[in-house]
């Protein structure tokens, strides 16, 4: 249970737009898009004339602080918080809309708090990267998608073959990150590319893409 059962049950179950909640989950590698359709579906809530409030994690500080901000340069205003359990306090009672960015950041305890919300009449929206570096599952992502009566998973382009990607290359002077750094490292097209498969690199990994042609097979990779 969260330590916090007092501000859970005080949101206030009868003043919203709908007559239930749920949860929509926006996700994928890095530069597929993921703000920028949060920003996408917060303007069309907004003419709607729905009432709004967007949390984004104190970790992400690419951009402006009170903004959630797209790298085509959309914008959205948004409230700093530290940890999940931060937010509860600064929700409005009127508030139809809730959106979190870069949810990956905090810990499992969002996922509580997307429940209690959505089960409290309101719309979440969450976006954030479904895979970190290493090409695994990050954070509380994994619990969200099963949790979440939506979830669209996004693709870029990978920057080696111009292919969709799903994952995100970290770059150290140029060269991939071991897999043994650090998992949060907060950067942009200068530290981080989109990658496909085939081209995502991780050195340290037990198992890497084959990159001379040869397929793998499913016995070596269950033998080595």
């Amino acid at each position: 249970m969260l330590r916090n059962d007092k501000l859970l049950i005080n949101i206030n179950m009868n003043s919203h737009l709908y007559k239930t909640g749920w949860i929509e989950l926006i996700c994928g590698s890095m530069f597929s898009g993921k703000t920028e359709e949060l920003i996408r579906r917060l303007v069309r809530a907004k003419i709607a004339k729905q009432k709004i409030q967007v949390f984004k994690p104190l970790l992400d500080d690419r951009y402006q602080a009170d903004m959630v901000s797209s790298h085509s340069g959309g914008r959205f205003e948004a409230q700093v918080v530290k940890k999940p359990l931060d937010l509860l306090p600064l929700l409005d009672d009127n508030t139809n809309v809730i959106a979190i960015d870069e949810v990956q950041f905090f810990d499992k305890r969002i996922v509580d708090i997307a429940e209690t919300l959505a089960n409290s009449q309101r719309r979440v929206i969450l976006a954030g990267l479904d895979m970190d570096f290493r090409g695994e599952a990050f954070g509380p992502i994994p619990l969200l998608m099963s949790k979440a009566e939506k979830v669209h998973k996004l693709r870029a382009i990978c920057m080696v073959c111009g292919r969709e990607a799903s994952r995100t290359q970290r770059l150290i002077n140029g060269h991939p990150a071991h897999y043994n750094d650090p998992i949060i490292m907060v950067g942009a097209k200068e530290v981080y590319e989109a990658r496909c498969r085939q081209h995502h690199i991780v050195p340290g990994r037990i198992h890497q893409p084959i990159t001379n042609g040869k397929q793998p097979s499913f016995l070596d990779n269950l033998t080595h």
